[in-house]
């Protein structure tokens, strides 16, 4: 019993407390103190006086305005299929041809023999040899202006309505009247050729076949 008292009272006069270690107390540093990491997190967190803006602007062709149907937007263009064009614009700039193709989401046109590019065919067997061969590629209608053949000038295109109701186009400078039914009847029957030369295109291959 006299060896317990003895043990507690040596005990007691070391007076360990929570951070001391045998009686001396632990000194932290100032660096590892809950209140310096406190300090440097509001420090981070405090807002600048001089804040530095980044503005992001989306280039034209990352992201397409679309309708609530997620269909893309048609544009207004002041050309149309089988129109005379001159190339105002560009690598083809002075050369004078017909619109084939029109694309009114990117207003763009495709134009007999001008632009044209190098497109390299693989082989599709036996009958259908590998093959360079040239391309139109579209360029964009504000590169190419209306062209008369009769006065051999270019001009803007305008807009009026005929005694019969009917709203046409027209050049500016000449006066000549491009939506006339004479050049839609001449659409019709091109249009019509190129469907029947297409479907007549399989009917002989599954002939040659049998």
């Amino acid at each position: 019993m006299a060896a317990m008292a003895a043990l507690q009272s040596s005990m007691t006069a070391l007076s360990l407390s929570s951070n001391s270690f045998l009686g001396q107390r632990l000194s932290i540093p100032p660096s590892l103190s809950p209140l310096h990491f406190f300090e440097g997190y509001m420090e981070m967190i405090k807002p600048r006086e001089n804040p530095c803006l980044i503005v992001v602007k989306l280039k034209r062709w990352e992201r397409k305005e679309c309708k609530p149907n997620s269909l893309p937007v048609l544009h207004k263009m002041h050309v149309k299929v089988g129109d005379t064009i001159k190339v105002i614009s560009g690598r083809d700039k002075g050369k004078i041809g017909e619109i084939s193709k029109i694309f009114k989401h990117n207003s763009t046109i495709v134009v007999k023999d001008i632009n044209l590019k190098t497109k390299h065919m693989k082989s599709r067997g036996e009958d259908q040899p590998g093959q360079i061969i040239k391309i139109e590629a579209p360029i964009h209608s504000s590169n190419v202006m209306l062209y008369s053949k009769e006065k051999e000038v270019t001009s803007r295109v305008g807009h009026k309505v005929l005694d019969d109701g009917k709203k046409v186009r027209y050049l500016i400078k000449t006066g000549e009247i491009l939506d006339s039914d004479e050049n839609w009847k001449k659409l019709k029957e091109a249009a019509k050729e190129k469907t029947e030369v297409a479907a007549a295109a399989p009917a002989a291959d599954t002939g040659a076949a049998s």
